[in-house]
């Protein structure tokens, strides 16, 4: 039987479960609804965020870039949860109307011509995969991005919807003061997906 914040049951004690939950209590004074997901497997997880900070570790994407990936990989995907993480991000870094434009798959004229087409790509990879090109990498390649950095945004983007397919199939829900605490922009710009948790994830 699920609890409030997913379709699994509480995850059972441990020192990992425990430095989770103390760590999200002392950075945000709430337990995140996917950290009791992921902590049916801890170890799972640290290995999954060990993989991810190892991709982009000395890569050419900026903090910008990866943010306008997973804001836009998580938009095309539908999941509200990861909207509403990295749409505040993403505004953090630019503005609210282009986090908001991102989110709803419109073309942000803040962003530099690099940064759109990583969000256009983004959209393609969530999408269909096995439709893309050579004209699209092609386009990559004309606004400044080398072979190496386009494997990189690519797996990037992988990962986000690896992350998304767990968090969503088990019913993970935003947490409502992670939707509370967003730009109202980037709220309205998210009307897909699973709602936001009726009541204020546990401590």
């Amino acid at each position: 039987m699920g609890n409030q914040s997913t379709y699994l049951g509480e995850p059972p004690e441990s020192e990992m479960t425990r430095s989770a939950f103390e760590r999200d209590r002392a950075d945000d004074g709430y337990v995140w609804n996917v950290t009791r997901l992921w902590s049916w497997r801890n170890d799972f997880e640290h290995a999954f965020v060990a993989l991810r900070t190892s991709l982009v570790e000395g890569s050419a994407l900026t903090d910008r870039e990866k943010a306008i990936l997973n804001t836009a990989a998580a938009a095309a995907r539908r999941d509200s949860y990861c909207s509403l993480a990295w749409g505040p991000r993403l505004a953090a870094l630019t503005d609210d109307e282009t986090a908001a434009a991102t989110l709803a798959g419109r073309e942000a004229p803040a962003l530099t011509e690099r940064e759109g087409a990583l969000a256009n790509w983004a959209r393609q990879v969530v999408a269909a995969p096995g439709e893309t090109n050579e004209a699209d990498v092609e386009r990559l390649r004309s606004v400044g991005l080398d072979d190496q950095t386009i494997f990189e945004a690519t797996a990037f983007i992988a990962l986000r919807v690896a992350f998304s397919t767990i968090n969503g199939a088990l019913g993970a829900a935003p947490d409502r003061q992670l939707a509370n605490a967003a730009p109202q922009l980037i709220r309205a710009a998210v009307d897909y997906g699973r709602p936001p948790s009726a009541e204020p994830s546990r401590p």
